[in-house]
């Protein structure tokens, strides 16, 4: 069997990118992660910025019209040799993250649709899509008008309190073309704090605190568990992995995932 697209999903902390690492090796796959994608509409739009008047096309909580949009931004977009949907689309999701606000699912399923369409539809492990019953609902249909099919939900399970304290102890590298993610107790850095892949100096995610951590496992419970609900219930198949291993090493880790995956994706 071809494995087409992977949905792995799980608490925030509960160690999905480890087991993101292992599909992605074993089935040949890319990761499409939610926050790469508006990081690139977001960058489409940051090189139009300053050359746009869009005081007009967003004012009191709503955008103007298409038509209006399209026009502020075509000639623009065009001459800073830019893609116009692009463009509008990080426009679009920039009003909310600039606030500090929830992009809504709409404009969130619009970026995801963009870049799935663009690059065929097939060969990803999916991260941090779908997080809501809504997304889930608008990736199903997605998958029908693509013809593009999620073989496996892949869900990592993990205890709160665990969660909280291994993702305080989370450390990132920053390099944008390396991004491995290390522990400082279970997967430490270099002992000068450096990447032991690019050498960068490894840092702490701004959201990494306790307050922001508890708050995300809340959001957890309320979207996005029901997300994996509509998934289930339209038939894909999903399982379940650990995301604390009583021994964490990348062998561990690989062989709780095949062990799961192997039997459905076989």
């Amino acid at each position: 069997m071809t494995v087409q697209n992977i949905v792995v999903t799980g608490k925030s902390g509960a160690g999905k990118q480890p087991r993101i690492d292992v599909l992605l090796a074993e089935y040949s796959l890319k990761q499409l992660s939610t926050g790469n994608i508006f990081r690139e509409y977001l960058g489409a739009y940051a090189k139009v910025r300053d050359l746009v008047k869009a005081d007009h096309l967003w004012k009191d909580g709503n955008f103007a019209s298409n038509d209006a949009i399209s026009s502020a931004f075509e000639p623009v977009a065009k001459s800073a040799n830019v893609e116009v949907e692009a463009a509008i689309l990080g426009f679009k999701a920039a009003q909310y993250v600039d606030r500090g606000k929830f992009v809504p699912d709409d404009i969130t399923n619009s970026l995801f649709a963009a870049t799935f369409r663009q690059a065929g539809g097939k060969g990803f492990v999916l991260d941090g899509y779908p997080r809501t019953a809504e997304q889930s609902a608008f990736l199903i249909d997605l998958l029908k008008q693509t013809g593009s099919r999620i073989d496996l939900v892949l869900v990592v399970d993990n205890d709160d309190e665990a969660i909280v304290a291994r993702t305080i102890g989370r450390r990132i590298c920053p390099n944008k073309s390396c991004g491995k993610v290390f522990h400082l107790e279970f997967k430490p850095p270099t002992a000068e704090g450096k990447c032991t892949a690019c050498g960068t100096a490894v840092i702490l995610r701004s959201d990494d605190t306790e307050e922001k951590i508890r708050t995300r496992l809340q959001e957890f419970q309320q979207k996005a568990l029901p997300a994996i609900q509509v998934l289930t219930k339209a038939g894909l198949p999903s399982v379940h992995v650990l995301g604390n291993l009583p021994v964490f090493t990348d062998a561990a880790v690989r062989e709780s995932v095949m062990k799961a995956v192997a039997p459905v994706l076989s």
